[in-house]
């Protein structure tokens, strides 16, 4: 299937490992231009390396915390200043790591809503402007804690729960000027670097057991295959898909 994109200009925020790193790659593969970022230079610089050997100049990258507005501002200039427009956002921000339990201070709330919420809100509020003029698509990565109860840290699964009502009413708000939100919810994803591979390390017995009991496929998800839908979803051919939630997750969850 020809997904229109070529040449679509792509920000994906939380592009240099995981998930956002193979999204980017897919989009790339679709023809896209793409400007990756991530926190940690390194990280971000290799992927970079990988990326451009692949697609060459399609591929821009810059460093830095996309939930803080100053790198929002940053980023944003340099991309309409590379590309001249932004059809794309991936917004894929934030951190499952927290305490368990109920007992969680107001700071650790704060911290885990920052990253998991307000910083998503603060990179799309900046981005919609960019698209009025044109249209475009915006893409939440959420989470299955959002959706129903997991053994996930309640300040994430509160924010990300948040994420998913913001993204249903802001879509039915920006409907007009042709832009498109939705989110995509993924379950347990194994990637190098990721929380999981930390998980199997520490208590491989108690992982194992906990997949093939609660997840009806009996196996962990793969970056690739959350990459190859959110394409589909933040391109043309989904056109008619706005304020949707989507769930990727083996069969884990049981609402419907």
């Amino acid at each position: 299937m020809d997904l229109q994109l070529t040449d679509r200009v792509a920000l994906v925020a939380g592009s240099s490992s995981g998930i956002g790193r193979s999204i980017s790659a897919v989009l790339l593969r679709e023809g896209c231009r793409v400007c990756i970022t991530g926190r940690d230079v390194s990280t971000l610089e290799s992927a970079t390396a990988n990326l451009t050997a692949r697609f060459g100049d399609h591929v821009m990258s810059i460093a830095g915390d996309l939930t803080e507005t100053s790198a929002i501002e940053a980023t944003l200039e340099a991309v309409t200043q590379k590309w001249n427009v932004l059809d794309i956002l991936v917004a894929n921000l934030g951190t499952g790591s927290g305490t368990p339990g109920w007992k969680n201070d107001e700071a650790e709330w704060q911290r885990l809503f920052n990253l998991n919420f307000f910083g998503s809100v603060r990179l799309v509020q900046s981005v919609i402007p960019l698209m009025q003029t044109h249209g475009g698509s915006i893409l939440f990565i959420g989470s299955i804690a959002g959706i129903e109860a997991s053994p996930a840290p309640l300040p994430y699964s509160t924010a990300k729960a948040a994420l998913l009502s913001y993204c249903k009413n802001l879509s039915r708000i920006v409907a007009k000027d042709q832009i498109r939100v939705n989110c995509l919810c993924p379950g347990n994803v194994l990637f190098p670097g990721g929380s999981w591979e930390r998980h199997l390390t520490n208590r491989n017995e108690e992982v194992n057991r906990y997949i093939s009991t609660e997840v009806p496929q009996q196996r962990f998800g793969t970056p690739e295959e959350i990459a190859d839908f959110a394409a589909f979803l933040v391109s043309p051919t989904s056109r008619f898909a706005t304020g949707g939630v989507v769930v990727m997750d083996g069969g884990q969850t049981r609402s419907f």
